[in-house]
Order: structure tokens, then sequence, then C-alpha cells
């Protein structure tokens, strides 16, 4: 049972708890009020709440089942014991908001383009902590989480393509304007999401190919104070060794680290790719401190 429940679960279970009850503010306080739909599940039970009256809470936990059945053919007993947790949450504090009266304190009719910028980046932060902690919160999550474990898909698109399909649906008890909206909400979550998701800290990762390696390389370390690998290649055309630099640095340090392979070899042959995550020294911890020019 330990070995079960530790600190790092008991962390996971709060954390998807706390991105559900997140997002299910966004969806009481703000999208509700102001007219806007959703995408998803969310989005089916915005349509049952505006034409039958069925309580957002009762309608989220009855049609996630089929779609929890269907996550336990793809999902390992721990992800779909997240994915439950994380749907009975959801429903939980869709019931639990709409008993706080905060909720008509943010009725932003008068400004839609700011009331879909809240609600997509509420919603996205939420999403993206659930998914985080590896959860889901029910609905099309599933489908999402599926085709990120088996198709390598992002989250972020997944909920995106179901999220225009409701929208669509959507169509059929609001206007355009609320609709256009709605769409805009929709994409600033998809891209919140996935920078949570994988994290904020974003950075750059370099591969440089050069006969001055040695040279570079030392610049980097004494300059920069940056931690680098030599990578072993072979040339394509002429067939001969090589050694390729890889080094990750931060996005401010672009420019530095530019200007010191130029002085040193200005034929190197480098490309720029992007990092979401940095993990370790000089990034998470210990960072470096430099002045931007030295002598």
């Amino acid at each position: 049972m330990k070995k079960i429940i530790n600190h790092h679960t008991l962390l996971e279970i709060f954390m998807i708890a706390l991105g559900c009850a997140i997002y299910a503010l966004s969806l009481d306080m703000i999208s509700v009020p102001n007219k806007l739909a959703d995408g998803g599940i969310s989005g089916i039970t915005l349509l049952l709440r505006h034409f039958w009256g069925i309580n957002m809470g009762l309608s989220t936990l009855i049609l996630n089942i089929p779609l929890i059945i269907l996550g336990y053919r793809f999902m390992g007993k721990r992800l779909l014991a997240y994915t439950i947790w994380g749907t009975v949450s959801l429903s939980f504090f869709l019931w639990l908001w709409r008993l706080i009266p905060i909720i008509t304190q943010l009725n932003l009719e008068h400004d839609l383009f700011l009331s879909a910028a809240l609600a997509g980046t509420l919603s996205g932060f939420g999403l993206g902590l659930v998914f985080r902690f590896n959860g889901t919160s029910g609905g099309t999550d599933i489908i999402a989480r599926i085709c990120q474990l088996k198709l390598g898909i992002s989250s972020g698109k997944v909920l995106l393509f179901c999220d225009a399909v409701v929208l669509f649906i959507s169509l059929s008890y609001l206007d355009i304007k609320h609709m256009m909206y709605t769409l805009l909400a929709s994409f600033i979550l998809s891209r919140v999401m996935d920078t949570v998701q994988q994290g904020a800290y974003s950075a750059r990762g370099l591969l440089i190919i050069s006969d001055k390696y040695q040279e570079i390389g030392r610049m980097i370390d004494l300059k920069l104070e940056r931690g680098f690998t030599y990578l072993n290649a072979l040339g394509g055309y002429q067939q001969d060794p090589k050694r390729v630099i890889y080094v990750v640095v931060s996005p401010r340090e672009i420019p530095m680290i530019k200007q010191l392979i130029r002085q040193e070899d200005p034929k190197a042959f480098v490309t720029i790719i992007e990092v979401h995550e940095a993990l370790g020294e000089g990034f998470t911890y210990n960072r470096p401190h430099h002045i931007l020019f030295r002598k």
C-alpha cells in the first residue's frame, strides 16, 4: 500500500482535483454567464442545460460513463483511476461553484473578447494541470489521452478538433458572434494547455557543425558557462567523420551564442530547435548569471 500511495501520488491526486476545480470555475463563472459555448462533453452539457435545464454536474457524470469504459481498454489501472477521480472532481466542482454567488460577478457581456481570453486561459490552465499530473477530467480528455499515448498526437490539437465538432452543433442556440468568440477561447485553451502540460520554461537547443568545434565548445564553456555534448556524425557527401556540438540555452542567450560561433567560425552550420522544457543544472537549479557581453 505504501508503494501505491506515496507523497507523489497524493500530489497528483491533489493537482488533478485543483485543475478540475479551475476548469469548472471557468465554465460556471465565465462561459455560462457570458453565453459562450464549450467543446467536448462540457459543450454537450451546455446544450443539455440550455434546451432541457439538466444540471451540468449530473450530465457530465452520466455522459462520461461510456467514455471511461472505452478508456479501460487503452489505459492502465492507474490512469483509469485518475480519470475516474478527475470525472468525479469535475462533476463536483461544476455543482459547487453554482452555489457560490461570485459566479454572478463576472458577467462580461460588454467585452466578449475579454470573456473569451479569460475563459480560454483559465480552462487551458486547469486542463493543463490535469494532464501534466497524468490525469484527465473525463469526456473528450479521454480520447485526447488515448491519441497522445497511442498516436503521439498533441492533446491540445485533439481537443481543438473535438471542440470544433461540438461547437458546430452549438450553432443551434448560439449566434455567430458568440460562436466566433467561443472558437477564440478554444484556441487559447489549446495553446495554454499544451504550454502548462509540456512546461512553461522554454529553451532552445542548438546543433552546431564546425571543423572548429573545440574552439566553439571552449568559448561556450568560458563565456556562457553552459555544458555541451559532442555527438559523432558522418558527412553525407564526403563521408568524413565530424563532431557536432549539442547545447541547450535560454532564449535570451541565443544572440550571445550566435555571436560566439560567428567569431570562431563564420561558416559553421547551426540549427536552432525549440525545447519545451529543460530540467537540470543551469535551468531548474544553479542558473548561471552573466552579463550580456564580456571582454
